[in-house]
């Protein structure tokens, strides 16, 4: 089935890689960084960690509609026929004191990351997915909704 095999791929990637492009919106434009991450087993959710004097801290809390690249290239030739990547789209909230559950799920994948998540000015997100797109081979896309 075609469903049970893209939701199989987008696992492989989103456990598999460890950092992603996360975009916000600035003022109607785009902003880019580079988050680490960490997805929930079902997919509906990711986890990821900012400083609360970022730009993407700002961002989100005017407009909490975000979206997260994931790709597994090599910067190589061969991407051009075998590279993929994931878009998640979705709405990023801060997860206050009840974040223990996502805390310990992003700091399984980034233990290194232990004394910047225990810091006072760090804040933890999850994104809740509404849907991806995975694209392979620069053009065969396929959509994959998260099942509520």
């Amino acid at each position: 089935m075609v469903g049970d095999n893209t939701e199989r791929q987008i696992r492989r990637m989103l456990t598999g890689q460890r950092v992603g492009v996360l975009a916000t919106s600035q003022e109607g434009s785009p902003h880019v960084c580079l988050i680490a991450f960490a997805a929930t087993p079902d997919l509906s959710r990711i986890v990821f960690a900012t400083s609360r004097s970022t730009r993407k801290y700002a961002n989100i809390i005017r407009d909490a509609g975000v979206t997260l690249l994931v790709d597994d290239r090599a910067n190589r030739e061969e991407d051009f026929h075998r590279a993929a990547a994931v878009t998640a789209h979705g709405t990023a909230r801060e997860i206050a004191g009840e974040g223990e559950g996502e805390r310990r799920l992003f700091l399984e994948k980034h233990p290194y990351l232990g004394d910047f998540v225990a810091s006072p000015t760090c804040a933890l997100f999850e994104i809740q997915v509404q849907r991806y797109f995975l694209v392979s081979r620069f053009q065969n896309v396929v959509e994959f909704k998260v099942p509520r």
